[in-house]
């Protein structure tokens, strides 16, 4: 089969188009045929070799962590499942793979496509929407009438954590830049801070949930902005000794860890607040739960632009510009079936 192939960890260089085997199936695994797959930030520090530590794939390997498909064949113990099914998917951190024709996923992993969605659409969802389901709903249990702080609310995660927070009742704010402070808003923010005129730690107050995609300075001073007992999230760092536990980490990797988080974790306390880190997991489940919001038209996806599967490495590119455009980039592996 056709995929991008991550030949060397570092940078852009290390990617190359290629073949490489068709995937070996297991007895509940679904066979999908990748009509889309969507980049994520985790795909960049995958390929430059950031989470080596924790994710150790064997070069060569094929990146993508999400996707959209068609279902080819079936394992024998799959019951979900049947061929000609449209799914998504965001398969598990031990089998990614999915800027390829081709890719094996457990049937746990996978859901029914939302039918009101195309394939592109569909593929943008996935990891992101799972994210913001585990950090809202699962990690943070947002009741209505809390208050909720979203930052990079025209990002991948953001655009969709803003839309499910609004729909768990919560009082969302959103930091964007002055671009998109009006599609924060479409999406439902309540406030917007635009972070090129005003500093959030400045203007919010009292929040109970922070979702941080930043990290650095971003991290530090959301802890200013949650009241007691409330906590932050963060999905880009740094791990903290309850991630390293989940891991199954090695005693060393979970004291590194938890030396990366100290300073934050000791900051945290001393506002009397929580801070915990999140590394979403694959979860065909918590897809289906999502799948009737979307269908519902209570949470829409946000596409910036589609590639097709030849400029796969153009794609991670623009990506990785620091783009100002609200959304997801998707990369258009195969055509769609007829009425999809």
């Amino acid at each position: 089969m056709r995929a991008f192939i991550v030949e060397r960890y570092g940078n852009q260089a290390g990617v190359r188009a290629g073949e490489m085997p068709d995937p070996q199936m297991g007895a509940d695994d679904v066979l999908i045929q990748i009509h889309a797959a969507s980049v994520n930030p985790l795909d960049l520090k995958i390929r430059d070799g950031d989470f080596k530590a924790f994710l150790p794939y064997r070069t060569p390997f094929v990146l993508g962590n999400d996707l959209s498909g068609v279902v080819v064949k079936v394992g024998v113990a799959v019951t979900r499942f049947a061929v000609g099914d449209e799914v998504y998917a965001r398969p598990d951190k031990d089998r990614i793979g999915t800027f390829a024709e081709l890719i094996a996923v457990h049937q746990d992993d996978v859901a029914i496509k939302p039918a009101t969605l195309t394939m592109e659409e569909a593929a943008s969802l996935p990891l992101v929407a799972l994210t913001a389901w585990q950090a809202l709903v699962e990690r943070a249990d947002v009741q209505p009438g809390q208050k909720v702080l979203i930052h990079a609310g025209s990002g991948g995660v953001g655009t969709i954590a803003i839309q499910l927070a609004k729909h768990l009742g919560a009082s969302v704010a959103t930091t964007t830049s002055t671009a998109n402070v009006g599609l924060a808003k479409a999406l439902g923010a309540d406030v917007v801070v635009d972070y090129k005129k005003q500093a959030f730690e400045t203007v919010l107050e009292d929040y109970d949930v922070v979702l941080d995609s930043l990290g650095g300075e971003t991290l530090e001073k959301s802890l200013q902005v949650v009241k007691p007992g409330g906590m932050v999230i963060g999905i880009a760092g740094p791990p903290d000794p309850a991630f390293a536990r989940e891991l199954g980490a090695n005693p060393i990797l979970r004291l590194a860890m938890s030396a990366l988080s100290f300073r934050t974790r000791r900051r945290a306390r001393r506002h009397h607040v929580t801070y915990s880190f999140l590394f979403m997991k694959a979860s065909g489940d918590q897809l289906r739960k999502l799948t009737p919001l979307i269908d519902a038209g209570q949470i829409r996806p946000v596409v910036d632009r589609v590639f097709p599967f030849e400029s796969t490495r153009e794609a991670l590119e623009y990506a990785e510009k620091g783009r100002t455009k609200p959304g997801k980039v998707v990369i258009k592996i195969a055509e769609a079936p007829p009425g999809s």
